[in-house]
């Protein structure tokens, strides 16, 4: 195709999602909002202070579907007939836990030094709500890190402050730069929204 036809080209739209309902993005991550709007989609922000909270024993894939959903029905009894809800929560798993948000410098530290030389997991739970409707699916990225230094892992989280983040870090950052050697899966699964996925669901929705 040369590039003359290449750019007569339209980009698919999804402007008819969902009946055009309204769609609202639960979450205050900067990097959800932004995946989601480069994705082409017009939507709103509101946000619950939700406590992260799952079941003892819950398995690696249940638990970002668990938070998600536990999310998204804290909106329904505000729910109008014309609005979507989206919510996601990611996670990092490693050795059979979850890593979740450091709490301090020193719990961040701790989290890098055990990632560190492994491979770890990392999913998202995303959840779709209408009035109508609830659908929910996870996506899994593999992600290997390299040795890490501990000027390394202070350098990163003096000037990133990555407080906010699943597993102390952000692929997107520096510490991704020099420190992520490998991935298997999507890479914005790892930023905190299964882009491709939720593109799919929501044409289906």
């Amino acid at each position: 195709m040369n590039s003359d036809n290449k750019s007569q080209q339209k980009l698919p739209s999804l402007g008819g999602v969902g009946g055009g309902l309204e769609i609202i993005l639960a979450s205050k991550s900067p990097r959800r909002q932004e995946l989601l709007r480069d994705l082409g989609l017009k939507f709103t922000v509101q946000s619950m202070d939700i406590p992260e909270v799952f079941p003892e024993g819950m398995g690696m894939t249940e638990v970002p579907v668990y938070l998600a959903e536990l999310k998204a029905e804290a909106f329904r009894p505000q729910l109008k007939d014309n609005q979507l809800i989206i919510t996601a929560d990611t996670i990092v798993w490693l050795d059979g836990k979850v890593l979740n948000k450091p709490a301090d410098y020193a719990d961040g530290f701790r989290m890098l030094r055990d990632l560190s030389g492994k491979k770890h997991q990392v999913l998202t739970g995303v959840c779709l709500l209408s009035t109508e409707k609830k659908v929910s699916f996870y996506a899994s990225t593999d992600v290997w890190f390299k040795e890490l230094s501990d000027e390394e892992i202070n350098y990163y989280l003096e000037n990133y402050r990555p407080y906010d983040k699943a597993g102390a870090y952000g692929i997107q950052e520096w510490i991704g730069y020099i420190g992520i050697h490998r991935i298997e899966g999507s890479f914005f699964n790892v930023m905190g929204l299964p882009v491709q996925d939720l593109y799919e669901q929501l044409k289906k929705f």
